[in-house]
C-alpha cells in the first residue's frame, strides 16, 4: 500500500511502500502513472494561447488563435507546411513575438521574458548539437550557464545518459553517433535542466522509417517517465495518432479542430481535416433533415439514410466523409450496400487497396488481408461495397 501521495514542484516525487518483505521501499513514480486525481491533473493549464495573430509583411501566418495545454500532457500541432505551428511553438520558446494576443506558461504571460529565462526547452530538427563538445559536455552545457555546481552537474548527466540508454558513450564526439543517437542526446540535453514545458519541432523528419518508429516509442515513454508536458510539432499524421494524448489540427492559420487522436480522425470537424488526417472518400450527398448530431441523407445512390454530423447542416448539398477502411466488400457487406466496379488494385502484405467506379465517382476501399490467400476481386469485375451509417459523417466544408 502507498503511505504517502505527494507531488514535488509537478515532478514526480517519492512513495513510500510499506508491508514489503524486506522493510519499506522507495521508488519513484511519473504522475501520468497513477490512478488517483489524474482528471483534476489533467485540467491544469501548462501552456495557454490566447488570441495570438502573427504577420509576416502581407502574409497572415496565425489568426486569433486559442487553445490550451495540459500539464503532462503530450499535446501534438499537426498540419501542413505554412499552416503555422512552427511560428506557434517559436512563440512558446521566444524565438517569435505574436502582433497580438499572449502566450502563457502557467498562467503567466511569457511574452517578454527572453527565451533563456523561460522554464522551456527545445528540441530542434537539426539536433544542435555542439560538434566539438563530447556527449557530456553536451549535456552539462545548459547546466553549466544556469550555475548548477560541479557535482550537481556530473550526477545530472549521468543520470540523463543512462535515462535515453547512451552512458557507454559519454566521452564521444557527435559525428560518431547515428541520427537516432544524436537524437537522443539532444532529448537529454534539452531534459537535463527540468524544463517546465519541452518543445519538440519535427524532431523525427530526418530519420528513417524504422528509427522513426523506435523513437516514437522511445519518446512516448520519456514523457510518461519525466511527467513533462511535451509540445510536438509534425506534418506526419501516423506520428501524430501514435504519441499525443490530443492533437490540435492547424490550417491556413487556424485552429481547425482539437481533441483525442480517435476524436480528429473518427469525428473530423470539418472537410480539412478528414482529408488531411489520414485518407477518406468524399461524396456529394442532398441534406433531407438535420437535428444537430445527426443528418439524414440522399446518397448518390439513391439510398436515403442518417448519419453523424458535427454540427447542424443546412438543407442542400453536403459533402459525405466515408474512410477507406470502413467500406467492407464482397461477403463483409453490412449496412447501406451498393454494387461498385474494380478499377484498380494495390496488394501491400497486410492490406489490399481498391480503386472503385460506381455511380460516375471513384472511392477508395481497403480490406485487410485475414487469410493467406488474400482477396480476390479482380479488375474489371462488379463487386459488393457496404458501409454502417454511423461509420460515415456529414461535413459542411
Amino acid at each position: 500500500m502507498f503511505r504517502k501521495c505527494s507531488f514535488i514542484d509537478n515532478r514526480p516525487a517519492l512513495y513510500v511502500l510499506n508491508e514489503h518483505p524486506v522493510g519499506k521501499r522507495i521508488v519513484m513514480i511519473s504522475k501520468r502513472c497513477l490512478n488517483f486525481g489524474d482528471s483534476q491533473m489533467s485540467q491544469q493549464t501548462a501552456v495557454g494561447v490566447n488570441d495570438v495573430s502573427k504577420k509576416f509583411g502581407s502574409y497572415q501566418a496565425l489568426r486569433s488563435v486559442n487553445f490550451d495545454i495540459r500539464e503532462n500532457e503530450f499535446f501534438t500541432m499537426l498540419g501542413p507546411s505554412g499552416c503555422g505551428k512552427t511560428t506557434l511553438l517559436r512563440m512558446m520558446a521566444g524565438f517569435e513575438t505574436p502582433d497580438t494576443g499572449s502566450i502563457q506558461l502557467h498562467h503567466q504571460n511569457i511574452v517578454d521574458i527572453p527565451p533563456h529565462k523561460r522554464r522551456v526547452n527545445t528540441v530542434f530538427q537539426s539536433y544542435a548539437l555542439f560538434p566539438h563538445m563530447t556527449l557530456s559536455q553536451n549535456v552539462a552545457f545548459g547546466l553549466e550557464n544556469l550555475g548548477w555546481g560541479q557535482a550537481k552537474i556530473e550526477a545530472r548527466v549521468g543520470e540523463m545518459l543512462e535515462r535515453v540508454h547512451m552512458q557507454d558513450f559519454a566521452s564521444r564526439k557527435p559525428a560518431q553517433l547515428s541520427g537516432g543517437q544524436r537524437q537522443r542526446i539532444a532529448l537529454a540535453r534539452a531534459l537535463a535542466p527540468e524544463p517546465k514545458v519541452l518543445l519538440l519541432d519535427e524532431p523525427l523528419s530526418a530519420l528513417d522509417l524504422k528509427l522513426r518508429q523506435a523513437m516514437r516509442d522511445e519518446l512516448r515513454s520519456l514523457q510518461r517517465d519525466t511527467g513533462i508536458t511535451f509540445v510536438f510539432v509534425t506534418h506526419d499524421q501516423e506520428e501524430a495518432l501514435d504519441m499525443s494524448d490530443r492533437i490540435a489540427v492547424l490550417g491556413s492559420g487556424e485552429v481547425q479542430q482539437i481533441g483525442t487522436p480517435s476524436k480528429v480522425y473518427e469525428e473530423p470537424a470539418n472537410k480539412f481535416v478528414a482529408d488531411f488526417i489520414g485518407e477518406t472518400n468524399f461524396l456529394d450527398v442532398d441534406v433531407l433533415e438535420s437535428s444537430g448530431t445527426s443528418a439524414t441523407i440522399r446518397t448518390p445512390f439513391g439510398q436515403v439514410i442518417t448519419v453523424p454530423c458535427a454540427s447542424a447542416v443546412p438543407h442542400g448539398k453536403a459533402t459525405l466523409s466515408i474512410r477507406p477502411e470502413k467500406l467492407n466488400l464482397g461477403d463483409q457487406v453490412e449496412g447501406v450496400d451498393f454494387e461498385a466496379k474494380v478499377v484498380k488494385k494495390h496488394y501491400l502484405g497486410g492490406y489490399t487497396h481498391y480503386l472503385l467506379a460506381v455511380g460516375g465517382a471513384e472511392i477508395r476501399a481497403s480490406r485487410r488481408n485475414a487469410s493467406r490467400a488474400g482477396d480476390d476481386f479482380p479488375i474489371g469485375d462488379n463487386v459488393h461495397v457496404g458501409f454502417v451509417e454511423n461509420s460515415a459523417r456529414v461535413l459542411v466544408k
